[in-house]
């Protein structure tokens, strides 16, 4: 008996788990860093925000996909 094949539905499953939750946690560590306070130009934080913002939504995104979404 393969534990793994019997708690998750797709072998694909835990991969989409993992690289969701390595985004969400990447996107709240560049935000805990405060791009803001080391940025040459406010232009420049802004977009670190924007792109930071953007990769925490494609993560929780991928782990929506992941876990609720059956397909």
């Amino acid at each position: 008996m393969n534990t793994l094949r019997n708690t998750f539905d797709s072998p694909l499953e835990p991969l989409g788990a993992a690289v969701g939750a390595f985004l969400v946690l990447a996107a709240l560590g560049t935000l805990i860093g405060a791009p803001w306070a080391t940025a040459q130009t406010m232009l420049v934080a802004i977009i670190q925000i924007v792109g930071a913002l953007l990769m925490g939504g494609i993560g929780a995104g991928i782990l929506y996909v992941s876990f609720v979404v059956d397909g």
